[in-house]
């Protein structure tokens, strides 16, 4: 597994989609935090706090995190070489967690630069280190958490098609339908309120308040096993 997460993670920045990802990540976070004019501007709110990160943040990975996923299988399948990596001493789960751990790596590669935007704020505080610091590391939890969930649903769909942008496609639309599309039916149909629960964005907002529940991170990590799981049963369908 340690072989194959290597080199999955060498090849994110052996092309472009690594460094697009990051980039594009800092890029427009940096823009909507610092420079352009509106509710997410830290200089424009007169708090001391980062907040507009963690709301932006969500709905930027459902364009970057479906880029990234998408190779993972379709690529394998489309050149032929997934008969390859079947035939390699590693089990279906270990080829499962290589390609996905290596996907985890490339989020924290571009959560970990944000931090300069936390140090920034921290400084420019009044008095300096004015910030909620509990809030800001429990939403950078529920912010890496959320990212998490999204390679787990992109891994899993990656692994039915060969196709990249139909698996970029369909992963958008299902971390969209995880993300806030359970509120949406709870909200036009008052009596299913109960659905907000088994959407990303109650957990996420939970812990983005600074307290952190067990029923939050069990459910996270509850939704990431259970992608994996099925992406490990795909794969397994594959050797046959």
């Amino acid at each position: 597994m340690k072989a194959l997460f290597q080199k999955e993670l060498a090849s994110f920045f052996s092309s472009l989609i690594g460094y697009l990802v990051v980039i594009v990540f800092l890029l427009a976070t940096g823009l909507f935090l610092f420079v352009f004019d509106g509710q997410f501007n830290v200089l424009n709110s007169g708090y001391a706090n980062i907040d507009g990160l963690f709301i932006l943040a969500p709905w930027i990975f459902l364009f970057l995190i479906p880029a990234i996923a998408m190779r993972f299988f379709c690529e394998e399948s489309k050149t032929g070489t997934i008969e390859l990596l079947l035939t390699m001493p590693i089990s279906d789960r270990a080829i499962v967690l290589g390609k996905y751990l290596a996907g985890i790596a490339l989020l924290l590669f571009a959560l970990i630069p944000t931090l300069f935007y936390f140090f920034t704020v921290y400084a420019l505080g009044s008095p300096v280190g004015n910030i909620d610091m509990g809030a800001t590391i429990g939403a950078y939890i529920g912010l890496f958490l959320l990212g998490g969930v999204y390679l787990a649903i992109g891994t899993f769909i990656s692994s039915l098609t060969e196709n990249q942008i139909v698996a970029f496609i369909l992963t958008a639309v299902a971390c969209f339908i995880f993300f806030i599309g359970f509120d949406f039916v709870a909200e036009l149909l008052p009596q299913l309120s109960f659905l907000t629960t088994l959407g990303i964005n109650e957990h996420y907002n939970s812990i983005s308040r600074g307290v952190i529940d067990t029923r939050d991170i069990i459910y996270f990590v509850a939704v990431i096993a259970l992608f994996i799981y099925f992406t490990t049963i795909s794969i397994a369908k594959k050797r046959k």
